[in-house]
């Protein structure tokens, strides 16, 4: 029989998925209002005080770090620290026990506490997303323990180099690499997605290292074997595939290749977007084509805008609030005397005055871009690890969210960004803009100088002007009226610079829908629009 929940599962449509990365534990160990029995259990996900701050966020599905059972390596154990985030699988059919608030010897009752978790989340219209681990196991290198898939067949289980059987392939950074390719693997890999889909009752899966998945021989196939499989699979044909879509593998970065109906992690968003805010030398051209969903990337075969999964922070690396205060990392506490984690994460110590608008304006930008935007749980209250960029193994209050400190301004500005977002379809649009002007019932975008003309090549590449305006125009279908949750025109300026802007505005009648800066009252017909330092704003035009 399926799942509790399962029948129930909100069929939410792709254009208005917007994606909540977030720990189990880490999101409610110190949430207020959760009792303590239920801190940073599956129990407390399906708390009031957990689904209330779902519910007025704006967001839609929540996208899980690892759950499925997993050990910590020896390493860490020596030291005394754990594997907090759980990309270690090795119970690959279990919910982790650790996170569960009922008697965590009893797996069925474990497993029972999830399906609840999951009915309850359904039942107030929210998804649930796995963030799976099939890229490798916690038996490592051929040096590590024979714990399972190595006793059963070594060389069918995991990549072996052609040159020396006796060595693992090691494309994760784990010691190994399963070998899905295998149809025994695909099959297991497959047994255990359905597993989650129809007996535990979860809506999808984002996969670590997704690269492995479409290896055969060596390299990345789109229309690898398991793709393929899985389908034509009528179990999972709802489900929600996401990939990281790189490994360190030979040619690893795959961004924009997946099949189809998979959505890719865009790490190139993540970096021009905070480089443009921060400062650091992005053009406006690359800015733009980040905002419209990497048409570079994403725009071949039957892929849509909404492949492209925009995020500006995630589970491994800085937080926003920490990425905006910190130019180093400081992961000391991890006992790697501060080697792990990456050292070239794009970051800057912004000024402390500026500091709340710059995180403003990156928010704004993340969740107003086409595309299908991902938050990191905490980032809507400036949630700090103290500069620690890899908190992996950090179970405690570095890796837990800080709701005591939380930046209750900032938040009520996520909602009331996430709150424009539904309220206009341009915002979620899940077509490629057409040219200007569009054809009846589509929507076109054209780029504006802050001189109010059509951006032209010289103004693409003037590398000392960073500000500029997009406007996105629908062309109503037969019989459409434009209305103010749906309006025809909207007009959005950028500014990163230190110093207001002054815009021309296209002909007709703005409104402000959004400013990010906090400092706009009111649009005068006819005047220039002194766009403010370090701000987005979004103009709403009802008049053609």
């Amino acid at each position: 029989q399926p799942a509790p929940g399962w029948h129930n599962a909100p069929r939410i449509a792709a254009r208005d998925v917007v994606l909540y990365e977030m720990h189990v534990k880490g999101f409610g160990m110190l949430l207020p209002g959760l009792p303590k029995e239920l801190a940073g259990t599956y129990a407390g996900l399906a708390h009031p005080a957990s689904i209330t701050h779902f519910k007025s966020l704006g967001i839609t599905t929540l996208e899980l770090l690892p759950v499925h059972y997993h050990l910590d390596e020896p390493h860490l154990h020596d030291k005394g620290l754990v594997n907090y985030w759980g990309y270690n699988t090795l119970g690959f059919f279990c919910p982790d026990p650790r996170y569960a608030a009922c008697d965590r010897g009893d797996p069925s009752a474990v497993a029972d506490e999830f399906r609840a978790m999951v009915a309850t989340l359904h039942d107030h219209g929210l998804e649930v997303v796995l963030d799976v681990v099939f890229n490798h196991t916690p038996e490592g290198s051929e040096i590590g323990p024979t714990l399972s898939f190595r006793g059963l067949d070594n060389a069918a289980w995991y990549r072996l180099p052609h040159d020396d059987r006796s060595r693992s392939e090691n494309w994760t950074g784990c010691g190994n690499t399963v070998n899905v390719a295998h149809p025994r693997v695909a099959q297991f890999v497959l047994d255990s997605l359905r597993f989650w889909v129809h007996e535990m009752g979860v809506d999808g899966f984002r996969f670590d290292l997704a690269t492995v998945l479409g290896r055969t021989h060596a390299h990345f196939h789109a229309n690898a074997p398991f793709f393929t499989a899985l389908a034509q699979d009528p179990i999972l044909a709802r489900a929600h595939m996401i990939a990281e879509p790189w490994d360190s593998g030979p040619d690893g970065y795959q961004v924009g290749r997946f099949p189809a109906r998979w959505l890719d992690w865009n790490d190139k968003f993540r970096d021009s977007v905070r480089r443009y805010w921060l400062g650091r030398g992005v053009s406006r051209g690359e800015f733009a084509r980040r905002f419209t969903a990497s048409n570079d990337l994403f725009h071949h075969g039957r892929r849509t805008p909404l492949a492209s999964v925009n995020f500006i922070a995630a589970h491994d690396g800085f937080t926003t609030a920490d990425f905006t205060a910190f130019d180093k990392k400081i992961n000391h506490a991890n006992g790697e005397d501060n080697r792990d984690g990456r050292d070239d994460e794009i970051a800057a110590v912004v000024p402390h005055e500026h500091r709340a608008r710059v995180r403003r304006a990156l928010l704004a930008t993340l969740l107003l871009a086409q595309g299908t935007p991902m938050l990191l749980a905490g980032d809507e209250f400036a949630n700090s690890q103290g500069g620690n960029n890899n908190a992996y193994n950090q179970d405690n209050p570095t890796g837990w969210l800080d709701w005591v400190h939380a930046d209750g301004e900032l938040m009520a500005f996520v909602q009331s960004v996430l709150l424009l977002r539904r309220a206009e379809p341009a915002l979620r649009h899940a077509r490629w803009f057409a040219h200007a002007p569009a054809p009846q019932g589509e929507r076109s975008i054209i780029w504006l100088a802050p001189s109010g003309h059509d951006m032209q090549v010289h103004d693409w590449h003037h590398g000392a002007q960073h500000a500029f305006a997009c406007r996105i125009d629908a062309s109503p279908k037969n019989g459409e009226v434009a209305t103010s949750s749906g309006c025809r025109h909207l007009l959005i300026a950028f500014n990163p610079e230190p110093a207001a802007t002054p815009f021309t505005l296209p002909a007709g009648d703005w409104q402000i829908a959004l400013d990010s800066s906090g400092e706009l009252n009111a649009v005068r017909p006819g005047k220039l629009l002194a766009v403010p330092a370090h701000s987005l704003i979004v103009l709403r035009g009802l008049s053609d």
